[in-house]
């Protein structure tokens, strides 16, 4: 069965019972950039012009910082960025800013900023304007090295997200994913973490074996992981600066579905190594390993609420895939998914009001956030094979994975139904994203 064509069974985070062992099968070398594509925006996106940001004689510094500011802003879906080829005036300074040009083009905002020497580095200043009512909303200057100059553009983007819109900016966090290149013996699988726009991948383990859910520690430094590189399933912790790394569960039968503790001081998991498929709890500093669920149902994809006291994950006990939750130290499951017979792959939302999850209607697999308040789901995607999906850390978008061209590729929604992106790369296949917390 062609690989777009198949199925997604309950363990969709193991290699075994999961949308196919593959992975992916693209050929080709391995692209280092995955390539961003807005799909879609909020029909009511604020027009912004961001000037390209003046330069020190005789400076030239590595990274275009208003283009990098323009296009973090335009990915949300609520800002429209004005072309650099539009702009009537270019001032880099407070006193050459007349806010009259602006208002007469249509602007609701202007940024404007400058870039100097500061010994080895770059000292990087700005200020955002209300053009209407001629005020100074934000102005800092920020200290940066030659290698972080995309990074202080993603928190200059971030500063001016959240004093516009009220919510932190997601600009300056990352998103790991899996690759996949080749086919067959000549398969290479890949772990990788990169910025939110794509840029500054890192490899953070590669394989001739199937590697999956990737799922991050609260302070973005680690990433636990599955990996069958000796031929069985074993869960994986790794530090992204160090590159060390430590198994942390190679039991027999199944080992999956990692996930970490709001405190980072837990990972839940799914084990088979007393009989069916179940969560545990791994205490990762004692090692004193926890058995939550005993269900002859299979119990899989754990994850926990963000205050820490409860978990859902993904049941066949009623006799179709389901949400269920339980505290955080087990009893009780209550049923939270209502609508469709396959519902699968759940996590919270931030605030931890909403969940988001794959659910299964007339056939075709979607991208869905039940509010756990009002219970009803509303749809975000509209694939027909979409899965893995992960809140930003702000919970505006859900990165998932989904087919687009035959192939796999990453995609990202809008909770508000506008920011669409499409995240590719040239060659192979893009799979199972999950988006990093705010990195401090």
């Amino acid at each position: 069965m062609p690989r777009h064509q198949r199925r997604p069974s309950i363990l969709m985070a193991f290699a075994v019972v999961l949308f196919g062992i593959g992975l992916g099968f693209g050929t080709g070398p391995a692209q280092a950039r995955l390539n961003i594509e807005v799909t879609g925006g909020v029909e009511a996106a604020q027009p912004i012009a961001v000037v390209p940001f003046g330069v020190s004689d005789g400076l030239i510094p590595p990274v275009d910082i208003a283009a990098v500011i323009s296009a973090d802003l335009a990915r949300t879906g609520r800002f429209r960025a004005m072309p650099t080829r539009d702009m009537l005036d270019m001032p880099a300074r407070h006193e050459d800013v007349d806010l009259r040009d602006w208002r007469l083009l249509g602007m609701n905002n202007l940024v404007i900023g400058r870039v100097e020497a500061d010994g080895a580095g770059y000292r990087v200043s700005f200020i955002l304007y209300d053009v209407f009512r001629g005020d100074q909303l934000a102005s800092s200057t920020l200290v940066s090295t030659k290698d972080g100059m995309r990074n202080t553009a993603h928190r200059i983007a971030d500063i001016i997200y959240q004093k516009l819109t009220g919510q932190r900016g997601v600009a300056a966090t990352r998103i790991a994913y899996v690759t996949a290149t080749g086919q067959g013996e000549g398969q290479t699988v890949t772990l990788r973490v990169a910025d939110a726009d794509g840029y500054n991948p890192q490899t953070i383990v590669s394989s001739g074996e199937p590697i999956m859910s990737p799922a991050w520690s609260p302070d973005g430094r680690r990433i636990a992981y599955v990996s069958f590189e000796n031929k069985r399933a074993a869960i994986y912790i790794q530090e992204l600066a160090s590159g060390r790394r430590e198994l942390v569960a190679s039991h027999p039968g199944i080992n999956g579905s990692p996930a970490f503790s709001p405190d980072g001081r837990k990972l839940a998991m799914t084990l088979s190594k007393d009989g069916n498929p179940d969560i545990y709890v791994l205490d990762l500093t004692s090692r004193e390993l926890v058995r939550l669920t005993d269900h002859f149902a299979i119990d899989t994809e754990p994850s926990w609420s963000p205050d820490g006291q409860q978990i859902i994950f993904t049941s066949d006990r009623g006799g179709s895939p389901q949400i269920y939750r339980m505290g955080s130290g087990g009893g009780p499951a209550q049923r939270i998914s209502s609508e469709g017979d396959y519902n699968a792959r759940a996590s919270y939302s931030p605030d931890g009001r909403s969940i988001v999850l794959v659910s299964r209607a007339n056939g075709r697999f979607r991208i869905g956030v039940i509010d756990l308040d009002r219970g009803f789901m509303r749809v975000l995607s509209n694939g027909s094979l979409d899965e893995s999906p992960s809140f930003a850390p702000n919970g505006s978008m859900v990165i998932y994975a989904t087919i687009h061209g035959g192939r796999g590729v990453l995609a990202a929604a809008s909770i508000d139904g506008g920011g669409n992106q499409r995240l590719s790369q040239d060659s192979g296949e893009v799979r199972e994203p999950a988006w990093s917390p705010f990195i401090k």
